[in-house]
């Protein structure tokens, strides 16, 4: 079974910037889809980013665009979240995703369900 870690959460003041990686356990998910999402206290989980198994295709939530960048590098078997600009309402246990199917579809992306795996989350915490 594929278990998923993240890691690099952290508290960090507005405007500063964080990485978050995510590695498994177990077996590679160098092809598969991998997501990010997030949850702050008393919110639903909601999406972030999205990646193709290649690393040649993202979608990203409207909140974080041009600030968060989602990338993979394959050879190190580990996905990433390069989270910059950093606002206080991006707070949240941040949880890597990833599905176990390698086609990319953009409408599906943002969608919790089509992911087969998940990490323990880390928490990101940003000051004022």
């Amino acid at each position: 079974q594929v278990q998923l870690v993240e890691s690099g959460g952290g508290l960090v003041q507005a405007g500063g910037s964080l990485r978050l990686s995510c590695a498994p356990s177990g077996r590679t998910f160098n092809r598969y889809v991998t997501g990010w999402f997030r949850q702050a206290p008393g919110k639903e989980r909601e999406f972030v980013a999205a990646i193709s198994w290649s690393g040649g295709s993202t979608y990203y939530a409207d909140s974080v665009k041009g600030r968060f960048t989602i990338a993979r590098d394959n050879a190190k078997n580990t996905v990433y979240l390069q989270m910059n600009s950093l606002k206080p309402e991006d707070t949240a246990v941040y949880y890597c995703a990833a599905d176990k199917g390698n086609l990319w579809i953009p409408e599906r992306a943002s969608v919790q369900d089509r992911y087969d795996y998940w990490g323990q989350g880390t928490q990101v915490t940003v000051s004022s």
